[in-house]
């Protein structure tokens, strides 16, 4: 192994005391901005956001039938593909913020894309030359999906930097009234929305989703001098990848006796003696060799190269994240079963009886009772479960987080049981009433649709909160906003696994026609089942083999 002289040494800790003495600073003094009344204008802007948003993605796979005129499978497929592609913005949004800038900025130019997309959107609807035009529909889609998607994990940060980092209560509150902004746009957008949409028209039922956007531009903007901002504190991609940089270029070097003579800071080894305990664990121990120390790592001026040569702290950080990814990938298929509720659901729901009284409820707003499953039983799951399950286990919380992820997994396996159970009735009901060749609804009522609805709704709060208190319970410190994008970046690839087997399904078995009375779409509903049955074996054995970081 290579040497490095006493004067490289000297500069090497010379440039860590100087690093060390720079940090995030807020751009006005904290007495006179942040806290209630700043982050207050950032929940109302959510809210706005999540109205607008949820108005054009709830009802997405109706428009794209009747006025783009496509199939089930077409409309199904690129609602999925558009959902999965909102879901995958977060990643672009998370690194343009955290590495150029910050969280105000990114969100305020973001939101422009957003409000632009949705004004394309709506002129579309009352331009009958260009109404039908795929390329300008799908351009103003893309663009709110960027737009919209990228503005998600900024603003609960941004919202976050409003208070001090002492003041934890308040933290918890703010996410806490996050969360629920989330839920009301979500039911405001299933009900209210989607109503105006099929009742009124598409144009002004884009058209409030618009004006919801443009206000919560102007609502974010008027809000301005009360914020605190953080200077962007750089990518942690960019320290992820110089990890493994620096290892792939050091792989012929052996390792040290001691681990100790790898490369760790000041400030880590008053960690580790503070803990009384080492950082470095055994696992993918060829990234170690990123932290040994050469003397190649320094440029002639002397300088380190972190492309030749990380810490300790750094590498663990990639192994952390790299022990989470077999317990994330089980996830995946959850966000697949959830993404359903926008699309293969919703044409389930359009083939049945759709009539309360004089009322002709549409497919989608039976997404709400998802929403009320999450509201009602996230309370039930606190004031009782827990309490019941902590005499039971005789530990603090009563379930850990890969229990209660697990139990969530069960319970998208049964509201795809559910879904097809009630598609084999309503088929039957094709069948007596001689229906199958009619591409018109069963006189069976929607409402037997509650029970998936509600059984998703029970499974996410298992299996989405368990998830996003796992990866904040065992993400490196540094970054839990990254591992905050992996959660979202789950509902990506569960929407995009959706539109894959509805595809390749389709092609292969023919299950799901233009006309569902003719089709077997509870065959796809239990095969649906199968793979949650399956993914909940994989999940049960990486959760027992997977050991939680030491506290």
């Amino acid at each position: 192994m290579g040497s490095v002289d006493e004067s490289k040494i000297g500069l090497l800790v010379a440039e860590e005391n100087r690093n060390e003495e720079i940090g995030p600073s807020t751009s006005v003094l904290k007495q006179q901005t942040g806290g209630w009344k700043a982050s207050s204008l950032i929940l109302f802007t959510e809210l706005c956001q999540c109205i607008a948003i949820f108005g054009i993605t709830k009802n997405l796979v109706v428009y794209l039938k009747t006025e783009l005129l496509e199939d089930n499978v077409s409309a199904a497929t690129n609602a999925s593909i558009y959902m999965g592609s909102y879901f995958l913005a977060p990643l672009i949004g998370a690194y343009v913020s955290d590495a150029y800038w910050g969280n105000y900025s990114t969100i305020m130019g973001f939101c422009i894309i957003n409000f632009t997309g949705m004004v394309i959107l709506t002129l579309l609807t009352s331009l009958s030359s260009l109404k039908q035009s795929p390329f300008f529909n799908f351009l103003g889609l893309y663009m709110i999906s960027l737009g919209s998607g990228s503005t998600q994990p900024c603003l609960s940060a941004f919202g976050a930097d409003q208070f001090d980092t002492i003041d934890r209560k308040a933290k918890a509150s703010f996410f806490s009234w996050y969360y629920l902004s989330i839920k009301i746009g979500l039911v405001f957008s299933s009900t209210v929305i989607i109503w105006i949409q099929d009742n009124y028209g598409w144009t002004i039922g884009f058209s409030i989703p618009t004006l919801l956007s443009g206000i919560a531009f102007m609502c974010l903007k008027a809000g301005s001098r009360y914020y605190r901002y953080c200077k962007p504190s750089g990518s942690p991609f960019t320290r992820l990848c110089q990890v493994v940089v620096a290892a792939s270029r050091k792989y012929t070097l052996d390792f040290p006796e001691d681990d100790s003579l790898l490369y760790h800071t000041k400030r880590e080894s008053a960690i580790v003696q503070e803990n009384g305990s080492s950082e470095h664990t055994p696992e993918f121990s060829f990234l170690d060799k990123a932290a040994i120390i050469t003397s190649s790592d320094f440029s002639c001026s002397g300088a380190l190269n972190p492309w030749r040569l990380c810490t300790v702290m750094q590498v663990e950080e990639l192994k952390s994240i790299l022990r989470l990814l077999p317990i994330w990938a089980t996830f995946i298929l959850f966000t697949s079963v959830s993404s359903q509720e926008s699309s293969v659901f919703v044409e389930q729901g359009m083939v049945m009886d759709r009539h309360f009284g004089s009322l002709n409820i549409p497919a989608a707003s039976l997404s709400s009772f998802n929403v009320i499953a999450v509201v009602v039983f996230a309370p039930i799951y606190d004031k009782i479960i827990v309490p019941v399950a902590c005499r039971i286990t005789k530990t603090e919380g009563g379930l850990c987080h890969l229990q209660r992820a697990g139990i969530g997994l069960l319970f998208s396996m049964l509201a795809m049981l559910s879904a097809a159970i009630v598609e084999m009735k309503r088929l039957q009901i094709a069948r007596d009433e001689g229906l199958m060749h009619q591409n018109v609804a069963v006189p069976m009522t929607i409402f037997w649709q509650i029970p998936q609805y509600v059984l998703v709704g029970v499974g996410e709060v298992f299996n989405q909160i368990g998830m996003l208190d796992f990866f904040y319970d065992q993400a490196p410190d540094s970054m839990r906003s990254l591992c905050l994008a992996l959660a979202l970046l789950t509902v990506s690839l569960g929407n995009y696994v959706t539109s894959f087997i509805l595809t390749v399904v389709n092609r292969v078995t023919g299950w799901i026609p233009e006309n569902l009375n003719e089709g077997h779409l509870d065959r796809f509903f239990f095969l649906f089942a199968g793979l949650s049955l399956f993914n909940l074996v994989v999940f049960v054995y990486c959760a027992s083999r997977y050991r939680y970081k030491k506290k």
